[in-house]
């Protein structure tokens, strides 16, 4: 089969490309390498079709999405702060790349179309944990930019007949999060500060919490997401069912790392969701996927990964 993975350059889509490799798939990968490294598909480089551009290119989406059969959306500008400091940029990629993205597979008779959600959509009113159904309020532009983008994923499935699956990413990690990125997630930043003998800065108190789940585990639900049958527009939380806080987090890399130096805690960021947890019923039953890393694994997989990488 062949596909399309937007964003296969970054930090989850080059695991997702991997694997699509490993199964026989023929590939094709979008991807502005604004964030996005070759590095990163360095083991799989001469079995992919690398094509430098930007989701917010029309005529680019159309080229890389030429005869592929399903699409992974991955591409997007994935920092909070960004959005807020640059919303009309980010707006063009996160939510007119993604209308792109479905109007080129519509074009191009693309039968599947994989989206890249985000639980941010839910902000802080949700009762927790939280369901697919309860109510959202994003609270920066990068979860409404996701959530309109979400809107017409589902919507171009009963109007086009486009087969389309909205997975909402909970707090993501693992190896290639590369800690020098604004983008970058708090564990790979810890990491990193671990390995210097540097001391993390946590914004607020660090009893926020999140639902981390592993790299591994995202690119399993993404290939469920290609091969359940009749979608139709269905949306599901990617996590684990458990909340970790920060503080939490911080402790367990300090043990795993045999010991750290003290976080240090500054002022809250704007933007940042306090509490976050996913019920994952829906993806279990929907796709057949249950995330199988506890998360002191995959954390310790990353610091085995980021030692071996030091340099």
């Amino acid at each position: 089969m062949k596909v399309l993975v937007t964003g296969g350059a970054g930090f989850i889509g080059s695991h997702l490309v991997e694997a699509l490799v490993a199964r026989g798939d023929a590939v094709v990968v979008l991807d502005d390498l604004s964030t996005g490294k070759r590095a990163n598909l360095a083991a799989v480089a001469e079995k992919v079709d690398l094509q430098v551009g930007s989701v917010a290119d029309r005529a680019a989406v159309d080229r890389a999405i030429a005869g592929c059969e399903v699409a992974f959306h991955q591409a997007a500008i994935a920092s909070v702060p960004k959005t807020i400091e640059a919303p009309v940029e980010t707006n063009a990629v996160n939510f007119g790349g993604t209308l792109n993205v479905l109007e080129a597979a519509r074009a191009a008779g693309t039968r599947r179309v994989i989206f890249a959600s985000s639980a941010a959509v839910y902000g802080d009113e949700a009762p927790l944990p939280v369901a697919e159904d309860a109510p959202v309020a994003p609270l920066s532009p990068y979860a409404i930019e996701k959530l309109c983008a979400e809107h017409y994923v589902r919507v171009w499935a009963p109007l086009f007949g486009l087969e389309t699956v909205a997975l909402r990413y909970f707090n993501v990690f693992g190896p290639r999060q590369d800690p020098k990125s604004p983008y970058s997630g708090v564990v790979s930043i810890f990491v990193d500060r671990i390995l210097k003998g540097e001391a993390p800065t946590i914004f607020g108190d660090g009893e926020q919490t999140r639902d981390f789940v592993a790299v591994a585990d995202v690119v399993r639900a993404n290939l469920a997401a290609a091969t359940v049958d009749r979608p139709e527009g269905l949306v599901c939380n990617v996590a684990r069912g458990e909340a970790t806080s920060l503080n939490q987090l911080y402790a367990t890399l300090a043990d795993l790392a045999g010991g750290a130096p003290d976080a240090l805690y500054g002022p809250a960021r704007a933007g940042d969701v306090r509490h976050s947890r996913a019920v994952v019923d829906r993806a279990r039953d929907a796709l057949g996927f249950v995330a199988k890393t506890p998360v002191r694994d995959g954390l310790a997989a990353l610091l085995d990964w980021a030692r071996s990488t030091a340099g």
